[in-house]
Formats: structure tokens, sequence, C-alpha cells
């Protein structure tokens, strides 16, 4: 008897040898929590190291430029990487190409959270609406989103950017302007079934008013969705950005924009086919790292999988 009370191990004693308490793993913080869940998902995890590489790389890279990403040479014109004194080559005209690429990083970073936070404000608020109105309220702000819905991203982007004007501004304008549609959808849905829950109704009944409740107790528990699409949606407006730059309707020369290096390099491919590799992978890197990056936020902040 006295053998099996001495095996008894203490409460707060880890079932596991190396594993934390259960008093431990229950006063985590949420962020800690939430890292190790992220930490799990080995392709969520890198591509959280891309996008965070990805953003340093347009916050600071700029800083450190080794050149003028205007600054032309014609003499060492279509040098190939790794040359000497620049490290990723130089481009048609002379210009170095890692200068003008951490400058386009920098301006796919301004697009790409400029038109994510336009359409995540317009879209949130639309879709919370939508949701917890419903009637023909419901029916107007449904029927906008399904025939914004119905002409494709880029050609309404064309449309916009062109009656704006070419320029970064009217790019984001325009991009943000569509993309609301796609957030207005996911925050209505969550919506709907909010609106029904318990602490919804028990606020309603104290008498609180319909914005306030909104404000107050639907929002906070529909951002979750709302920022995992928002990873998308700033890969989503990378590209578009990169597609109307390509074809004049975005950012304009000498401003080197991504899809600007990509169409300035598309003449050159059999001679220096770097020209549009460089930028174009950049793209494709980062594009992958905010994906993955979505799938990880996803199976963090969705408590179904809790």
């Amino acid at each position: 008897m006295r053998e099996a009370v001495g095996t008894l191990a203490p409460p707060d004693a880890p079932a596991v040898p190396g594993a934390l308490p259960a008093r431990a793993v229950q006063s985590a913080s949420p962020i800690v929590v939430a890292w190790r869940r992220l930490a799990r998902n080995p392709l969520a995890l890198l591509g959280s190291l891309v996008a965070v590489g990805y953003i340093l790389l347009g916050l600071i890279g700029p800083m450190f430029a080794p050149y003028d990403y205007a600054k032309q040479n014609l003499l060492q014109a279509n040098l190939p990487p790794l040359s000497q004194g620049h490290l990723l080559g130089t481009d048609q005209v002379g210009r170095d190409l890692l200068s003008r690429l951490v400058t386009g990083v920098r301006i796919s970073l301004i697009v790409g959270f400029g038109v994510t936070a336009i359409s995540l404000v317009f879209g949130t608020a639309a879709g919370a609406i939508a949701g917890y109105r419903r009637g023909w309220v419901d029916s107007l702000i449904s029927g906008i989103v399904e025939f914004t819905w119905g002409f494709p991203l880029i050609l309404l982007a064309v449309i916009l950017a062109g009656s704006l004007g070419p320029g970064l501004p009217a790019t984001i304008l325009a991009v943000g302007l569509i993309n609301w549609a796609g957030f207005a959808r996911v925050v209505r849905g969550e919506v709907l079934g909010l609106r029904e829950e318990e602490f919804v109704q028990a606020a309603r009944a104290s008498g609180l008013d319909e914005p306030r409740i909104l404000l107050r107790h639907v929002l906070p528990n529909v951002l979750a969705p709302a920022l995992v699409m928002a990873s998308y949606y700033v890969a989503l407006g990378i590209i578009v950005e990169a597609g109307l730059s390509f074809i004049g309707m975005g950012a304009q020369p000498p401003l080197p924009s991504l899809g600007v290096m990509i169409a300035e390099g598309r003449n050159y491919m059999l001679q220096s086919h770097w020209v549009t590799t460089v930028p174009g992978v950049a793209i494709v890197a980062v594009v992958l790292g905010l994906n993955l990056l979505g799938d990880g936020l996803r199976d963090v902040l969705d408590p179904r999988l809790k």
C-alpha cells in the first residue's frame, strides 16, 4: 500500500518526460499557443519565413541598394548574375537588377497591402451589414457582390485603371474596389450564423443598438477568417499589380515595378533571360509564401480545429 502511494505523481508533473506541466500549458499566452500550432505545420512555417523575408527586403532593402535603380551604364549592359559589382546582373541598359528588385519589392508591398486594406474595410463593413440586417439590405448588397464577381478581375481593373489614369494610386484604388466582394461574401456568411448566437441575443435584449452590437460583439468574431483571407488577397494584389504594370496600366517607368521589369526584359529573353527571370522568381516566391502563410493562419485561428 505504501509503495502504491509512493508512485503517485504530483498533479503538476508532466505526463511525458520533457513536456511542460499542465498548469504551464494552460497559462500560456495566446501568442505562444498560436506559434506552437503554426510551428507544427512545416509548410506554413516556411511560408511565414518567406513572407517575413519579403517584407523585410521591401522595407530595408532599398536603403542598402548598391546603385540607383534608374542609373544607366551602357558599357555594362546585359551582365549575367554574379558579375563583379552586380550580384543579380544588369538589364539591357546597364541598370543593376538587385537595386531595381528591392525597389520593385517595396512597390509590390505597397500595392498589395494598400489593396488589401481597402478591400478589408469595405468588404467587412458591407458583409457585416448584409448578414446582420438581412432583408432588402442583404439582397441589395449580395446583388452588387454577385455583379462585381461576374466580371473577370483583370478586365475590371484595366477598365477602372484606364478611367482613373495609369499609376500606383489608380491601381490600388481600382483593384481595392473590386476585391472587396470576396471579403463581403465571407463576412456575411459568418455574421448570418453569429446573429443567432446567445451572446448576440443577450446584447440585443439588454437594449444595445445595432451599430454597437456589430462593433463590440459581432465584428471581433469575424476578424479571424477576414485576416486569413487578407493574406491571400495581398498575394492577389501583387499579381494583379504585376499584370497591370506589364501592360502599361500600373507603375510607370522608370519606377521599377516587378511587372515593369518583366515587360522591359521580354524582348531580351534569348540573350539575357535573367532580366525577366529575377522578378518572375520573386513574384512566384512571395505568392507561394503568402498562400502557405494563409493556410497556417487558418489552422491557427480556426476555433473548430482547437
